[in-house]
Parts: structure tokens; sequence; C-alpha cells
């Protein structure tokens, strides 16, 4: 039944595709101005190759882990694929199977911008210049860019403007912004059934809805530490999803890539592509806010059906 489940599904998947391909591309010739045909259809060579890499990298990952856990040998994997075993071994020994936990093409991570306030040493009040990136916001981007380039994935980032108004219906997107800062991202984490972010008069905390236990920053009381949601959400067109870090502090996301580090071959191999959420506490260097030590303190939360 579950065979006869999983073949149905996989038809349904092809025609889906073929459907899309076929409707595009009688559309596209119809289009009576040639230089508006010759733009769209160098615009849609440029995508088709973009998500010919990732189809490829999906491959790639699942022919090695049939290899991996003994369901197909070489001999027969590459007969069910019509291709050579040499093929085969040359495709499943590329890049690591876990970096499809992060994507599987060019990763982009929107990073938040925000209005910068405090106080200067002599204890005026510092002069906004102007939207910034947290300092250790940036941080965090460039230990998850030395970990995607360790699993061979090209990355970059991009600015959120003030107001969190970030473009999310995309394939291979990392968020770094917390609810306070973008709204539609506030929304967003309300599907979470499990864990989420509430505010009171000492500030933001993090709640887990199964077992009610709150989670406070003991950076609000001097500490060198914070807890950080980390989670793969719902896109809003309901075509995908995407990765998702958020301390209570900024310094709290450091702690998840900290984290990942040290576990990314085993959460690809236990969650894939699947929707979760999950809280990771953290401690770091007061003097160069760098991250010194990181652990998972709840489950892997999943929604319904994933």
């Amino acid at each position: 039944m579950q065979q006869n489940q999983l073949t149905e599904d996989t038809a349904s998947l092809k025609e889906q595709l073929d459907a899309t391909f076929d409707v595009t591309l009688s559309r596209l010739k119809e289009l009576p101005d040639p230089l508006e045909r010759a733009r769209v259809a160098h615009g849609l060579v440029s995508r088709a190759q973009d998500y010919g890499t990732e189809f490829q990298a999906v491959r790639n990952e699942a022919m090695n882990e049939t290899l991996r856990v003994g369901q197909l040998n070489s001999t027969q994997l590459a007969a069910e694929l019509g291709i050579s075993k040499g093929r085969v071994s040359q495709l499943a020994k590329g890049a690591p199977p876990e970096r499809l936990f992060l994507g599987s093409g060019k990763v982009i991570v929107a990073l938040a911008e925000k209005l910068e306030h405090g106080k200067l040493h002599d204890g005026r009040d510092k002069r906004v210049q102007g939207p910034v990136i947290a300092t250790e916001d940036f941080q965090t981007y460039e230990h998850l860019r030395e970990l995607a380039e360790d699993v061979g994935l090209e990355i970059t980032f991009e600015r959120i403007p003030l107001g969190g108004n970030v473009r999310l219906n995309r394939n291979n997107l990392v968020v770094i912004c917390g609810p306070r800062l973008s709204p539609l991202i506030e929304q967003i984490l309300e599907s979470d059934p499990h864990l989420r972010f509430d505010k009171d008069d000492g500030g933001w905390f993090l709640t887990d809805r199964k077992t009610g236990d709150v989670y406070r920053s003991p950076m609000d009381e001097g500490g060198a530490s914070d807890i950080a949601y980390f989670g793969r959400l719902p896109r809003p067109d309901g075509q995908g999803t995407f990765l998702y870090i958020a301390g209570i502090h900024a310094r709290g996301s450091g702690g998840v890539v900290h984290w990942l580090n040290n576990e990314l071959s085993n959460v690809h191999r236990e969650l894939k592509a699947k929707r979760f959420s999950t809280l990771i506490s953290s401690t770091f260097d007061p003097s160069t806010l760098e991250i010194t030590s990181s652990r998972r303190i709840t489950p892997f939360y999943r929604p319904e059906g994933s």
C-alpha cells in the first residue's frame, strides 16, 4: 500500500512538472514581439539552469543515501537510473549530502536592518546614522558562510530593510531577523504550534507551548548567554520553506550556527527538508562576542503531517 502511494505521488509530481513546462513553453512561443520573446527566453534559460543545478544536487544526495543505507548497491542503482556504475560512483561521491539541509543552489541569507541606539562613552545618546546590520548578525553570517562553503555551497547576503519586508517566496533562503523587526516574520511564527516568541514588561522571551516552559535570555540579567529559535518555516505562497534563525538577542543567532557546525550531518539525516522548530542555548565571550558553546534544549518539534 505504501509503495503504491509513493508511485502515485511520483507520477503526480512528474505530471505537474511536465504540465508546468508545457504551458510555459507554449506561452513563450506565442509572444508576438520577437525582442520580448528573446528577453523572456533568455531569462528562462538562466532560471532553468539554476533549477537544473538544484535537481542535480537532490539527485546526487538521494543516490548517496540509497547506497549508504544499503537499499541498492552501485550496480543495481545504475540499472535503475539507466547510467553506468562508474557514473553512479562519480555522482554519489560529490558534495556531502548534508549540504541540502542549507540549500541546493546559491544560498541567500537575509539580515535585518535596524536603527542603532545606545550611549557613547561620555553618556550622551548616540546619533542615529541610518539603518545598520547588527555586528553580531554579520558575525553569524560570516560563520554560516564558512559552513556553507565547507560543504560546497555558494552563499551571499542581502539586507532586510526597516519594516521587515523580506521576499520569502524563493528557494535556498535563510532569514536572520527577530519578530520585533518584521511583522511579516512575526505573523508566520504564529503558525508554529509548539514554540513562540512573547513579550512582557521584562522584555522578549520564548515559550514552549507544549510544556509551558518559559525561556528568558540570561543577557537580560547581565549574563553571557542567550536563547535562539531555529526552524524551517512555510513560505507564504505554500510552495516551499525557508530556514529561520532568531535569538532573543542578536548574539543568540550565532549560537545556532555554532551548533550546526557540529550537528549538520546529524540534523540533515533526521530532518532532511522537513519543517521543524527547536531552541538553541549558547554562551559567548563578552570581549569578542564569539560563541564558545551551544546545545539544543528542546526536541525537534514538527507540525502535523510534516
